[in-house]
């Protein structure tokens, strides 16, 4: 796969696809990290003299126009964090535009392109248009890992028509995420959160083939409670999975892979709850709902971590963005954070919920690595590689 560090480019004109889908609160960009991501390969790339168009989507926007969900917004953070002393803007993704654009622009210059995703063509695969723009350019670079699992004409159409090649946080992404599949010690556990078994079904069955342990918290775990007869109340659960819970737990018992489940629960009347009441798991009322794992389940958890070689985290284990379900969340945080140098555990982190959840207790430092991708990072735990690297591995144009 050509990477920016096999592959000189110097003096062209680079369509560039990275993930700017930063989160934003009135406003305001709360954390810039996908933007420092791209950093060094525009450093690379505008130090060489290329001229740089950047390509990002924001939001869904559903090949619409829809004002909210412009990048405009974006220009003075880029600006900032790139080290940029001018950052051009293209609103209109068309030919002439972008010659015109090329002319304005000198060698080194960066061009931010309007919301990829406003033109129907992204999501559509239009390989006539991906072939149209590519003869404005010279190389394609893609260093957006988080984006690569689908399958729109940014990341795999373009790829048909150019050089494509891997920029630095895609290599820096993919080497480090291998690194901790690849090397697997015992005992090593996994910890799954989040709202939905169905969007993980596929991920839970290899880690119970990989892992020693694998703890299930956030509403997902509401299914697997049901399935074992527990009582859940008003929480967000999915009956119709619950066959699929069941062989889950059928397939760990016989791989001998501890599937760890609450075993007591803080439950409210809704997420804006304030006070909670803990409750066992055979005692969940009809009218509550479980938003987080209880004392005794966090217990469980922390007590595997400090006893385990490599942790891997995804997914909060209960409705951390409201206080006070993000206890539990918050206390392994911290206990991965006080135990991965101390007993040299491997620790691998990934998913925007859990890479927040990090970020909010302050414990990125008990972390190898934290992968900023969510449903890339999880395409590729399952074993699949995701559409936007196969591209790049497929590319054989110079």
């Amino acid at each position: 796969m050509k990477n920016l560090h096999n592959y000189k480019i110097e003096n062209k004109k680079i369509l560039l696809r990275a993930d700017l889908n930063v989160p934003v609160v009135d406003g305001i960009i709360t954390d810039t990290s996908r933007i420092e991501a791209i950093k060094s390969s525009i450093k690379k790339l505008t130090s060489n003299k290329n001229k740089i168009f950047l390509m990002a989507h924001f939001g869904r926007p559903k090949g619409e126009i829809v004002d909210k969900y412009s990048l405009n917004f974006i220009l003075p953070s880029l600006k900032e964090t790139l080290n940029l002393d001018k950052v051009f803007f293209l609103d209109n993704f068309d030919n002439d535009s972008i010659m015109k654009k090329v002319n304005e622009m000198q060698a080194g210059n960066l061009c931010l392109i309007q919301n990829i995703r406003f033109l129907k063509e992204e999501e559509n695969i239009d390989l006539n248009f991906a072939k149209k723009i590519s003869s404005l350019f010279d190389v394609y670079v893609n260093d957006a890992f988080s984006a690569s699992h689908r399958n729109h004409t940014s990341i795999t159409g373009f790829p048909k028509f150019l050089p494509a090649v891997a920029g630095n946080h895609m290599i820096n992404e993919i080497d480090n995420i291998n690194s901790f599949l690849d090397n697997t010690k015992k005992p090593n556990m996994a910890i799954v959160g989040g709202s939905k078994i169905s969007t993980k079904i596929q991920l839970l069955n290899n880690l119970i083939e990989q892992f020693s342990v694998v703890a299930i918290g956030g509403a997902m775990a509401n299914t697997f409670l049901l399935a074992n007869n527990y009582p859940v109340g008003k929480s967000l659960v999915e009956k119709n999975l619950i066959q699929e819970a069941n062989n889950i737990q059928l397939k760990a018992k016989k791989l001998s892979c501890e599937l760890l489940l609450p075993v007591d629960i803080l439950c409210g009347k809704n997420i804006h709850d304030s006070n909670p009441v803990h409750r066992k798991i055979n005692e969940v009322l009809p009218e509550e709902m479980i938003l987080d794992i209880g004392d005794d389940s966090t217990h469980l958890i922390n007590n595997k971590i400090i006893n385990s070689k490599m942790v891997l985290w995804n997914g909060p284990v209960g409705a951390f963005e409201f206080k006070p379900y993000d206890k539990a969340t918050n206390a392994i945080a911290n206990a991965i954070k006080v135990n991965a140098k101390k007993l040299n555990i491997n620790t691998l982190a990934g998913g925007g919920d859990t890479v927040s959840a990090i970020k909010n207790t302050n414990t990125e430092d008990g972390f190898n690595y934290i992968s900023n991708a969510g449903g890339a990072f999880l395409e590729w735990l399952e074993g699949n590689e995701s559409p936007g690297v196969k591209s790049l591995k497929e590319n054989n144009l110079t």
